[in-house]
């Protein structure tokens, strides 16, 4: 592994900011780290940039131990945050700071910051100084700074994170682009759920100084190991339930049972709460309780086919609810929906929807819910 961090620990007074965070990344691996703000991605990133020593855990870069080396020591690019370039230097100046720092020549590093900027597609721009460029040409040539010494592992702090909508769409591909130009190890870290999926090949969600989730962008947004990693990564509605069968596992969700899988890890009677996506459930016309699609259901299924289950138990179930709220986002509608055990759930639709305050029915295939369990410890636990 390029990157290894065993255990890490960091604690500043009595508060914890991260405890026994372990990761790893690969040859030219990007891995994203995932989480709110105050989750502690930064202190992982400063303590692997070697700007901060944890209070435990060790960091590897390449097998070696770098934990107690400075950081001029460790082959490590970084982008902040905050912009970060000299004003009183050129662009082509910045790029070369820390290839001069490391001894190199100044006919090598002319043309290393040449490659370099011509990566970033800023070739014609190594006389400027940095008030001349925009903000993403300022991250540009960051990213070409950070990159010309050649890094073992390239850190991104939320490089993105100050820049419009429009720009940091542009700079995601730029930056997918050089990673895999280069083949540089990265760890990108951002609380931008958008931005992670896109980029990373796995995910490391954390949550309060802890590590929540970790796996390939697809797998985690289908199978979420935590409610945690349900709500945060994408959007997730919660609904209680209580297990009324096992082998399959079935849920009694809202007044109707619902077949949702194995149920190895939940006992029939136990409490639990159900996640499902806005974009898996559907709308149909009222009266359609229990068992069925609604017409809006799945494509390239009858509307009056139940999904079975192993035991012919129905894996698709109508609730019955009234319209609260409908947002017309162009490309979808976001409706929400009052159902009638009280809960509230979010529904994605491309059709038009039925007018708020109407009477509706939500369809929710058993197939896409993952159900968690509220253990002793008050911790919430996927199915096993």
């Amino acid at each position: 592994m390029t990157l290894e961090i065993d255990g890490l620990t960091h604690r500043y007074g009595d508060e914890p900011a991260v405890d026994g965070v372990s990761l790893s990344a690969a040859e030219g691996e990007l891995l994203a780290l995932l989480g709110p703000s105050g989750c502690g991605k930064t202190t992982v990133v400063q303590t692997v940039a070697g700007h901060l020593q944890p209070t435990g855990g060790r960091v590897r870069l390449r097998g070696t131990d770098v934990t107690d080396s400075p950081p001029e020591t460790r082959r490590v690019g970084l982008v902040f945050q905050e912009p970060t370039l000299y004003p009183h230097m050129t662009v082509g100046e910045n790029v070369a700071y820390g290839l001069k720092a490391r001894g190199v020549g100044p006919e090598e590093r002319a043309a290393t910051v040449d490659e370099y900027l011509g990566l970033v597609g800023l070739g014609d721009r190594r006389d400027s100084s940095p008030p001349e460029l925009s903000g993403g040409q300022r991250r540009r040539v960051e990213l070409a700074r950070a990159l010309a010494p050649e890094p073992d592992v390239l850190l991104l702090d939320e490089p993105l994170s100050a820049l419009d909508r429009q720009l940091r769409r542009e700079l995601r591909e730029e930056v997918a682009r050089i990673q895999r130009e280069t083949g540089v190890t990265t760890l990108y870290v951002t609380h931008d759920q958008e931005t992670a999926m896109a980029l990373a090949d796995r995910l490391v969600v954390m949550n309060d100084g802890r590590v929540s989730g970790t796996g390939d962008p697809r797998t985690l947004y289908e199978s979420p190991p935590t409610p945690f990693v349900a709500s945060f990564l994408g959007r997730s509605n919660a609904l209680p339930g209580t297990v009324v069968g096992r082998q399959p596992l079935r849920v009694e969700v809202g007044g109707v049972e619902l077949a949702v899988g194995t149920g190895d890890g939940h006992p029939a009677g136990s409490e639990v709460t159900c996640h499902v996506r806005p974009e898996a459930l559907s709308l149909g016309p009222p009266g359609r309780d229990g068992a069925g699609p609604a017409s809006q259901g799945p494509a390239g299924r009858s509307p009056d086919v139940p999904y079975p289950s192993p035991e012919g138990v129905a894996t698709a179930r109508s609730l019955q609810g009234e319209v609260e709220r409908v947002a017309d986002l162009g490309k979808r509608y976001d409706v929400t929906v009052r159902l009638d055990a009280g809960d509230t759930v979010l529904v994605e639709c491309r059709e038009r929807p039925p007018t708020v305050g109407g009477r509706t029915t939500v369809e929710i295939p058993g197939r896409t819910v993952t159900v968690f369990r509220r253990g002793a410890d008050g911790v919430m636990r996927a199915a096993e």
